[in-house]
């Protein structure tokens, strides 16, 4: 199938392990990925996959079986993924912050066979916190490569795993990788679980592939570029709109297991870094870091991000501040493959700042009236639906889930508020979960952020809503100072009087060291609910 913004202009492989080995004849000996002083060219990546399959095939796992990593980001990562992928195992990528208690129920709900992991993650030793869950299903668990100590009982090391595929006909191995359908489940991803039990949400190779072929060509992602993949492999915008896209592209890949904002701008200066994506949080540390103008920055050249709050202001400081030559934002969620929406490097400024863009090619959107799914007046809120070839295949084993999240006609229900102008392009208001109600009125938390942002003094900033009578619920501000700010919370209540309608402003207003950020960079509202109560207790709630 030929894209028509396909990144090389070419007919593009839809099967992962068929994928690698075009890379490989396209690229060669380019340098794939470099990390930690090693480098590995597009061959050797393709032979070091195509030996992952082969000691998969080893350990029993074949198509259809449900193959987990919980690791942090590295080369290893990217070979295990595509070397179970090759032999038509199911990727179940795990959030290394997890529970130990989090990530067996995953484990379990999946039915994972196979685990890779390492020594030590954010909550301990990951083999340890497993070690009195019940996991049946869980035969094998692997131990990739890691600097830190820790106990390697109860796995086989990423060495003698990778040495297990020598004696397997190579023959086997190929029927396997050929035999793996465009429409196979390629990925089982789960949710974030804000709303409930985590979801395992399950996209084709041929979705992948297509889905990031065409994001690649439209944001202008080339062979040439040094890619410093910041974002988490287990989450779409790491894998697929990070190593995968790479992939597709032939740049090459620069993983980040650990974000230190020091260290990234080290990596910038030494590797001469051109594609940096990420969540607006990633792009706003770096603006307030007080040593950036110790480091050369002039390389980057493409920043791609995207939330219910990009603010204006972020936009013209990455151009004018951080130096990037094309900053594009974009939209997207698990059960979309990863995109819905994007704007184009020659769309206005303006569009750039303010809007998600429109839809990508093949790809219906809409904003609808959840209630009766038709089709609000262009200019009006409603709630985003996208119907189209990137509409995931459902979430494994939930069957009333993907009933309710997909529609007989086949929209795909996001749960988010937006508004679509008259050229289709799409500006994301709010969750709407995170939408409060002050005196009969809606409040969407996005919307008030985006003020705040143009407050000097703010380098961050998140609102949430709180109960409170008589109002029912209020607003209240954490903000993060910028280094050396004064900025008070009378300031910050003024500035919002004078921007906003009066129900909409914070009632209450709260300076913090730090927003509490998943691995993905985005604020985590739960832990600041949970924060508010404590505050709270200890405030005169006034009428």
């Amino acid at each position: 199938m030929l894209l028509e913004n396909s990144p090389q202009n070419t007919t593009m492989p839809l099967t992962l392990p068929r994928l690698f080995g075009w890379a490989a004849q396209q690229f060669g000996a380019k340098v794939a990925i470099r990390e930690a002083g090693r480098d590995i060219s597009y061959t050797a990546l393709n032979d070091l996959r195509r030996c992952a399959g082969r000691a998969f095939m080893a350990m029993g796992v074949g198509h259809g079986d449900r193959v987990a990593i919980w690791a942090p980001n590295s080369a290893e990562w990217i070979v295990a993924a595509a070397g179970a992928q090759s032999v038509g195992a199911i990727l179940v990528p795990l959030n290394t912050r997890l529970q130990g208690s989090e990530a067996a129920d995953i484990l379990a709900r999946a039915g994972v066979t196979l685990l890779l992991t390492v020594t030590e993650l954010e909550k301990g030793e990951p083999l340890a916190m497993l070690a009195d869950q019940a996991l049946p299903n869980l035969q094998q668990r692997i131990l990739l490569p890691s600097t830190a100590a820790g106990s390697v009982a109860r796995a086989i090391s990423w060495a003698d795993f990778l040495a297990s595929a020598s004696p397997l006909d190579d023959a086997k191995f190929i029927a396997a990788e050929r035999a793996v359908n465009p429409f196979d489940s390629a990925d089982m991803l789960f949710t974030s679980g804000t709303t409930g039990k985590a979801k395992g949400v399950l996209c084709s190779h041929e979705q992948n592939i297509r889905v990031f072929q065409s994001w690649s060509a439209t944001v202008g992602l080339r062979s040439d570029d040094n890619y410093l993949i910041v974002n988490p492999f287990f989450h779409s915008f790491g894998y697929k709109a990070g190593w995968l896209a790479a992939i597709i592209s032939g740049a090459t890949i620069l993983p980040v297991a650990k974000f230190d904002k020091r260290s990234v701008l080290e990596t910038i200066e030494r590797d001469k870094v051109t594609m940096l994506p990420g969540a607006p949080s990633l792009y706003e540390m770096l603006l307030n870091a007080p040593e950036r103008g110790d480091y050369d920055l002039s390389s980057l050249r493409l920043g791609v991000t995207g939330a219910a709050s990009v603010p204006v202001q972020l936009v013209r400081d990455m151009r004018d501040i951080l130096g990037f030559e094309t900053v594009v934002t974009a939209y997207g969620l698990t059960e979309s493959t990863g995109v819905v929406s994007i704007c184009r490097p020659e769309d206005e400024p303006e569009t750039i700042a303010s809007t998600s863009g429109r839809a990508i090619e093949g790809v219906e959107l809409i904003c609808a009236n959840p209630n009766t799914g038709e089709e609000v007046p262009r200019g009006s809120e409603g709630e985003v639906w996208l119907r189209g070839y990137n509409v995931m295949q459902g979430y494994f084993d939930m069957p009333e889930a993907t009933a309710e999240a997909i529609t007989a006609d086949g929209w795909l229900k996001t749960g988010d508020i937006g508004v679509m102008d008259e050229r289709g392009y799409l500006r994301i208001t709010d969750r709407l979960k995170d939408m409060y109600i002050m005196n009969g009125e809606n409040v969407y938390p996005a919307e008030v952020e985006k003020v705040l942002y143009g407050l000097p003094g703010v380098a961050q900033v998140a609102v949430i809503g709180v109960a409170k009578a008589p109002q029912g619920e209020v607003g209240m501000a954490f903000v993060v100072k910028k280094t050396a700010s004064d900025l008070s919370a009378q300031a910050v209540s003024e500035y919002c009087g004078q921007q906003l309608a009066r129900y909409k402003c914070p009632f209450y207003v709260e300076f913090v060291e730090a927003l509490p950020l998943n691995a993905s960079g985005k604020v985590l509202k739960t832990e600041l609910k949970a924060l508010a109560v404590g505050l709270l207790g200890g405030k005169k709630q006034n009428s």
